[in-house]
């Protein structure tokens, strides 16, 4: 993910500060040493400016005067970045391990989001404090503390005042930077010491929480409803101490509670827990959410506001000025002779860029949220139907989930070196702004020259693989769509194989995040498999059979992300239905790495599949949703409930359940996210912006502290790894958005949508699809339906999807129905009760491409 500037302070902060932040660059005056008295030594010269501006120095474009120690300063309107305006101080001493308050009152004459800084005024601008003050009419006395984490001898205070579109005027008195100052501690708000899912537990899912005490021994634990009537209580079950958290605990366990309502809380050791919900629909709209989220994110689109009400803006980067817009890209450093129309896409991360590997894996994610409606057998494509989701293309008669994910898929394909140049077909690694912009900044006012950088065989790779997967979805919606994605991902293919060594590099130039990888055999082998699963070509199933990977064991700790996606191709190649040789064993490698992860996963007191290791890496709540789309996808192979409840155990954590009582989801349970590092959800900065959409995931904990951001630095040392994480805009390593974090939360927050929540009564049919014979362009198919229950079933309809290339042409003694392809059975039993172990028989004609005919994964029988 790009790693740009940063804004700072939480809602969760317990600290005596005064609330906000700035942003620095810049350099002049010096200041004196200090001095290791026992009495605070002010580091700063001329802080009370009885010697007018003596010591400070500003940006060209300042003017003001002194008047009464109070320095007011003229601030123009019209720039793009904080630091387009500075006012500041430089060689301030610094010493390592020691602390310090900056001390300072100011006004200004509108309420505006002003940058503050210390730190060293030299590439990478290295900072020891960063915070945003919000000023106004009044004026206001602001103290901030930090501990140095370096021997600085050069350190420079700074307010960043520029990026308002107004004149305005700063106005700056008492300035202080004091030593002696006491450590900042960060004390996050963790909420009651009963951790619970936040949003809802089904009736018929498991339903634990996690007690945070010292007790040793079993506690009582009552469930109460939302009139405070007992409903349950039982007994803890003491865990004792628990690395990931830092903490000793007990895991409380409700799950044969089957009443249905909200607000219900537990209650244990004198805490109450934050209430939650038991019911069906707990995951619907959070589902909805985690798609939607997606149309906001979107370039080169104005954001409708009655389509994503309080997110409407102006098209970004449509070479309006001052954009300078993405409709005729150049390569950096004059790499080639061309340039690209690149409009379009989604923004990948915070900042501005559009980076391909990520765009391939967020797009291939959402397009398997429907497939997996396809194919798995508590699929709903109804819920995923056309006008489900909150954007703007209702009515076209496609599912929404699909079309979101065209707009990638769209501008994946925009990035493909033209035919003629030398690398053509090969796809540009990513697009980005030459220099990284300053936070708030909407994408319409993003001034950067934007550039293409060069072509890889992962970026290729990737390009393919979500093409040719979007390739067999549009098929029944748009077939000149569906055509134009195979031949691209085709295209990518082979220039793929031409190219199989053009690696991106682990470094970018300013601007974007690098993405770099130089191991692509797992992007060859999923872009194969996706080609093999929308064509059958032979060509591709070798390709897949011969493959290292075809074989290994990749269900690793990290499970799959851009940089390892041999995961998405046996997910696909075990659910999607398809003639490979050996498929059987592709089953039974996706059940052994669930396992591998439920094991993991039920020996945690948070249900938590991550961190056995003691690691929580960059993007931590990714790690543990996509191992959970894993274990669904067993669930939806072998349909053993203990994957279903894996997964919705698992979502526990996110919605809340973990050591700080957070929801990792903007917009979900008491508590929750709602501060994540972007340039145009930036509340926390200018309140006049929003704070993301409901349904944003956050990244969450990271314990790696060499990949921190300032934020992290200041407040996160010695953390437990589950407690490396703050709720501020600038803790990009901790509370980044992105969309390919997104897409996992889609998958899971859709399977656990799929699944009833109710006390289930599934019907007595047993199904069996026979495929009897077969020619070149078509085949004969039968299907019993045997009642294995003891009561008649009345009104049985049975559901099944077609493999792509597949439809029917007439059938008999049912009544069919074809929509794309899924197909409805109604009529079952000549539309009479089936009685206790009979069978009905019938059958049908289809149509076929020339692949083989199979039998679909699964054939959903529903009854009275």
């Amino acid at each position: 993910m790009p790693r740009p500037a940063r804004p700072i302070r939480s809602r969760r902060r317990h600290l005596a500060l005064v609330a906000a932040t700035a942003f620095a660059l810049g350099a002049a005056a010096a200041a004196p040493a200090a001095q290791a008295q026992d009495e605070p030594t002010d580091l700063i010269t001329n802080g009370d400016f009885a010697n007018g501006t003596a010591g400070w120095w500003t940006t060209a474009n300042l003017t003001g005067a002194v008047d009464a120690g109070e320095w007011c300063i003229d601030v123009p309107g019209g720039t793009a970045n904080a630091w387009d305006a500075i006012v500041g101080q430089d060689g301030l001493p610094l010493v390592s391990g020691e602390s310090y308050e900056l001390q300072f009152t100011a006004r200004a004459s509108t309420d505006v989001s002003v940058r503050a800084l210390v730190q060293r005024p030299v590439d990478p601008w290295p900072t020891a404090l960063e915070e945003f003050p919000l000023l106004g009419a009044e004026s206001q006395d602001f103290s901030y503390t930090f501990t140095a984490g370096a021997d600085w001898t050069d350190a420079q205070l700074a307010f960043q005042i520029g990026r308002h579109a107004d004149p305005w005027q700063l106005c700056l008195s008492e300035v202080k930077l004091l030593t002696g100052a006491e450590p900042p501690v960060y004390e996050p708000d963790t909420g009651p010491r009963v951790r619970v899912n936040q949003v809802a537990y089904l009736q018929d899912g498991p339903k634990r929480a996690t007690l945070v005490t010292e007790a040793e021994d079993a506690l009582p634990w009552q469930l109460l409803d939302a009139e405070g009537t007992l409903v349950a209580e039982g007994d803890t079950a003491p865990f004792g101490a628990e690395s990931t958290s830092g903490e000793s605990v007990h895991v409380i366990d409700f799950s044969g509670v089957t009443a249905a309502g909200e607000g219900f809380t537990i209650t244990a050791d004198g805490e109450t827990s934050y209430p939650f919900a038991i019911g069906g629909d707990a995951y619907r709209d959070l589902a909805v959410d985690a798609i939607s989220f997606y149309y906001p994110q979107r370039s080169g689109l104005a954001i409708d506001d009655a389509v994503a009400p309080g997110y409407g803006r102006e098209a970004g980067h449509t070479d309006t000025a001052p954009n300078q817009g993405d409709g005729a890209v150049p390569c950096y450093a004059d790499a080639c002779d061309y340039t690209l129309d690149v409009t379009g896409g989604w923004y990948d991360a915070g900042d501005h860029g559009k980076y391909v590997v990520n765009g391939g894996i967020s797009a291939a994610q959402l397009l398997s949220v429907y497939e997996r409606a396809l194919h798995a057998p508590t699929g709903d494509t109804g819920r995923l139907a056309d006008g489900s989701m909150r954007i703007p293309e209702h009515g076209d008669g496609v599912p929404d989930v699909l079309d979101e994910a065209r707009w990638e898929v769209e501008f994946l394909m925009s990035m493909q070196v033209p035919a003629g140049e030398e690398l053509a077909g090969m796809a540009h690694h990513k697009i980005h702004d030459e220099h990284w912009t300053g936070l708030p900044l909407l994408p319409a006012d993003d001034p950067q020259a934007r550039y293409l950088y060069p072509p890889s065989t992962a970026a290729t790779l990737n390009l393919a693989a979500a093409a040719a997967q979007a390739s067999r979805l549009f098929e029944p919606y748009d077939p000149d769509f569906a055509a134009r994605a195979l031949e691209a991902a085709e295209t990518a293919w082979a220039a793929a194989l031409a190219h199989p060594d053009v690696y991106a590099p682990d470094t970018s130039p300013d601007g974007g995040g690098p993405y770099g990888d130089s191991k692509v055999e797992d992007e060859f082998y999923w872009a194969a498999a996706e080609l093999f699963l929308t064509t059958g070509e032979k060509t591709y199933e070798d390709f897949v059979l011969d493959s290292k990977l075809h074989d290994a064991d990749v269900f690793t700790a990290g499970g799959f992300w851009w940089g390892e996606v041999a995961q998405l191709a046996k997910l696909d190649l075990a659910l999607v239905p398809n003639a490979l040789p050996g498929r059987d064993e592709v089953v039974a490698q996706v059940v052994a790495g669930a396992d591998h992860y439920l094991a993991e996963q039920d020996a945690s007191p948070w249900d938590l599949g991550n961190g056995a290791n003691g690691v929580f890496d960059w993007g931590s709540n990714s790690v543990v949703l996509n191992r959970l789309v894993v274990i669904g996808t067993a669930f939806d192979l072998t349909g053993e409930s203990q994957y279903r409840d894996g997964v919705l155990s698992g979502l526990d954590y996110i919605l809340g359940r973990n050591a700080l009582g957070n929801s990792y989801v903007t917009g979900y349970g008491s508590h929750f996210s709602e501060n994540q590092h972007s340039r145009w959800y930036a509340h926390q900065l200018d309140p006049s912006l929003p704070n993301p959409p409901a349904g944003t995931l956050s990244g969450g904990p990271n314990s790696v502290a060499s990949t921190w951001d300032p934020v992290a630095q200041r407040w996160l040392t010695d953390c437990a790894p589950q407690r490396c994480y703050i709720d501020d805009i600038g803790s990009w390593s901790t509370n980044e958005l992105t969309v390919n974090w997104n897409a996992s939360l889609a998958q899971v927050a859709n399977f656990a949508a799929d699944q009833s929540g109710g006390v289930r009564t599934a019907p007595s049919c047993d199904v069996e699809y026979r495929i009897n014979g077969q020619w070149p362009s078509g085949f004969n198919a039968q299907i019993l339906v045997t009642n294995t229950g003891t009561v008649p079933l009345e009104d049985i309809t049975l559901t099944w999807t077609l493999p792509t290339g597949q439809s029917i042409v007439n059938s008999w003694s049912v009544q069919l129905d074809q929509d794309g392809q899924v197909v409805t059975a109604t009529d079952v039993a000549g539309g009479l009760a089936l009685k206790p172990g009979r069978t009905f028989t019938f059958g049908f004609i289809g149509a076929k491409d020339g692949r083989p005919a199979i039998a679909p994964s699964w054939v959903g029988c529903t009854a009275k």
